[in-house]
């Protein structure tokens, strides 16, 4: 079961970077192994907007979909994910995004374990560098849409 939990403070707003992670339409642009997005449903709830979205996930030999609901509130700078379709036996994911002195402070966590035990296995191996490639990705992707800030 990978679990991975990081806070950076990054030289952009919180609502900068809250928009960035919103935007999964975009993901394929820019993340490592997200081959495709579609956004299949969003809902204006008031306080929160509720999106299901699928991303199509491709490492090596494996190209995979999978659905997610993903939760976002705006005035609080928090996006919730979990799992609702694909290769996972459960996955779940949170950003939070709070201003700070000199940008802000992005945090993440996410949990989730495969279906596939060899796809398990082979995620498991290379799990913490994923993650930081991912994190990262997001971070170049903040500097190429605001600049290099700070």
């Amino acid at each position: 079961m990978p679990r991975h939990s990081e806070t950076r403070r990054l030289p952009y707003t919180a609502q900068q970077m809250y928009d960035l992670v919103a935007d999964v339409g975009s993901y394929p642009k820019f993340l490592p192994w997200c081959a495709a997005a579609r956004i299949r449903s969003n809902e204006d709830r008031g306080d929160h907007e509720v999106m299901e979205a699928d991303l199509v996930i491709s490492f090596k030999v494996f190209r995979e979909r999978f659905g997610s609901r993903v939760v976002l509130w705006p005035q609080i700078m928090k996006i919730d994910t979990e799992y609702l379709d694909g290769p996972f036996r459960y996955m779940k994911s949170d950003w939070q995004f709070s201003d700070a002195e000199d940008g802000c402070d992005v945090s993440f966590h996410v949990d989730f374990e495969f279906k596939n035990a060899v796809l398990q296995g082979i995620i498991g191996v290379v799990f913490n560098e994923a993650m930081q490639r991912i994190v990262r990705a997001f971070e170049n992707r903040a500097a190429e849409l605001y600049g290099k800030q700070g």
